[in-house]
């Protein structure tokens, strides 16, 4: 009797490791989830940055809009969709500036390429200004009234 729980208690000692089949079944079950949910993460990060860089462009709006009223001059956002960045400027001045491309990693589109606020916080021109943000399939688009407002 003794020698019988003596062998058991060996075996069970003795194994400690996995064995290269078991290693291999495992890393195998592992990579096939991860290849069912990398396209899923990806769509899931692109929103993200896309939220993003539309609440970094609705903060440049804001801060134009709101420098204009404070200092009593016109304050101007400039949008270059080739650089892909934002810039508000005050008196040739640059306030801020919004490097979407570079930080977000998202595309721009714009139907102007720029808006002017009055002192009094309302935007010149004659239509709505829209920012289309995209990064793959995700897109939201910014839109900018008349009277400054920003939405979207």
């Amino acid at each position: 009797m003794l020698s019988s729980e003596h062998c058991i208690w060996k075996e069970l000692r003795v194994r400690r490791a996995f064995s290269a089949i078991e290693l291999t079944i495992v890393v195998g079950i592992l990579g096939v989830l991860s290849a069912i949910a990398m396209p899923a993460v990806t769509r899931f990060l692109d929103r993200v940055r896309v939220r993003a860089a539309v609440t970094e462009i609705e903060s440049l709006f804001a801060a134009a809009r709101h420098a204009a009223i404070a200092r009593g001059t016109p304050a101007n956002v400039e949008i270059d969709t080739v650089a892909r960045t934002i810039s508000v400027t005050l008196d040739r001045d640059t306030l801020r500036k919004g490097l979407l491309g570079t930080e977000h990693g998202v595309g721009l589109a714009t139907n102007r390429s720029s808006m002017t606020y009055s002192a009094i916080g309302v935007g010149y021109g004659a239509a709505n200004l829209s920012v289309v943000v995209r990064k793959s399939a995700a897109a939201d688009t910014v839109v900018v009234s008349r009277l400054g407002r920003v939405r979207h």
